[in-house]
């Protein structure tokens, strides 16, 4: 047996204490793989109809950070929907998209989408019609809403449509991916795909309308775009900080129940639920309905000091808000309705905006059961 020098001796000691060290702490090994796990961003789903799922699948897989598109049936009332028969049971057809969001954003797939289809059809796309081939934007949260109804708007308003756009935007249902055979369709029949494709009427329509035009209804909006989308007064009010005349206007007495967005991004900023007619001659409301959407800024304006309120996502001005409004908030929101759209609650769901209808169905069976 070979004995062990001193040196030889302190270095197994520390060797021998760095693994008891270790084996008491197993956590700190894993910590890099635990970083690294919180580093990786989680992927995102979109789903879209835009016709003939086989047309729309290439569109996004092209896309670097998309992950997956996969064909299927959405929209229905029946599950495990077949090809045979997923129109008997009221599903569209649709593609799910899965994305990276640090590689490719939601807006770039919007852009996609609106170069894909005729957006003014509500009958189906192209030579393919009835319900199974309607054009819809599925979404996934409020934020896929919000940039969805702001393209929308957008693209309306570019004047690259000459009819309006009809194109819904709803809660995403349950998707019920296709049949294998239909997957990658454009790739295992390329010959087939692109015999129907040449002869659907896609390809000539979208020649049409985008040969020439380089159009991004997702990009940032200058202000001149704006005052072809907006009156002369919305366009004062929202984007030079202009106040309507009192009392002549379209909302200050309006009762009925619904939402109030924002002119130019449709975002939901204040409920009818929370209006109270304050004697101005302006709208005025106790809340906003989604206090992220709203934006507080000092105005010194007119020799005193105000607060004026702002949108967030398209940066209107909306009004002020005062400290003299009634209970249970003591507020007064007092806005323009030149910065307002109003959407009555049996439209909600139709616009986009279908999980505030709970919000006055809630209230409306309150009333109903007090005695």
């Amino acid at each position: 047996m070979k004995l062990l020098g001193i040196g030889s001796l302190a270095t197994l000691a520390m060797l021998i204490i760095a693994g008891v060290v270790a084996a008491k702490s197993p956590d700190k090994m894993a910590e890099p793989m635990a970083m690294g796990a919180m580093n990786s961003a989680p992927e995102e789903k979109a789903l879209f109809a835009g016709g003939c799922f086989w047309c729309m699948v290439k569109p996004f897989e092209t896309l670097d950070g998309v992950a997956s598109v996969t064909s299927g049936y959405a929209g229905g009332t029946t599950d495990n929907p077949t090809y045979q028969d997923y129109g008997s049971g009221g599903h569209t057809e649709v593609v799910q998209v899965v994305y990276d969001p640090k590689k490719v954003s939601y807006n770039t797939l919007l852009n996609t989408y609106w170069h894909q289809i005729d957006p003014t059809d509500d009958g189906g796309q192209f030579v393919d019609r009835g319900h199974e081939y309607i054009p819809v934007i599925y979404v996934y949260n409020d934020e896929q809403r919000q940039l969805a109804l702001a393209s929308k708007a957008k693209l309306q308003a570019s004047g690259i449509f000459d009819r309006p756009l009809t194109v819904p935007v709803l809660d995403a249902p349950k998707f019920w991916p296709a049949e294998e055979y239909h997957q990658d369709y454009y790739k295992k029949n390329p010959i087939r795909y692109h015999y129907y494709r040449s002869r659907s009427g896609r390809d000539d329509f979208l020649h049409k309308i985008w040969d020439n035009v380089k159009y991004d209804p997702t990009a940032a909006q200058m202000k001149v775009d704006l005052k072809k989308q907006l009156t002369a007064l919305q366009y004062k009010v929202t984007q030079e900080g202009g106040t309507e005349p009192p009392f002549d206007n379209a909302y200050w007495d309006n009762k009925k129940p619904g939402l109030y967005v924002d002119i130019v991004s449709g975002e939901p900023l204040f409920s009818s639920l929370d209006k109270y007619d304050s004697g101005t001659g302006w709208p005025s409301f106790t809340k906003p309905l989604v206090k992220e959407n709203i934006v507080l800024v000092e105005d010194n304006t007119l020799f005193t000091t105000r607060t004026e309120v702002r949108s967030k996502k398209a940066d209107s001005h909306l009004g002020h808000v005062f400290d003299d409004g009634p209970p249970p908030t003591g507020m007064r929101y007092c806005m323009n309705s030149a910065a307002l759209r109003f959407i009555p609650v049996e439209k909600l769901a139709e616009a986009g905006y279908g999980e505030y209808v709970k919000l006055f169905q809630t209230t409306a069976a309150g009333m109903a059961t007090k005695p």
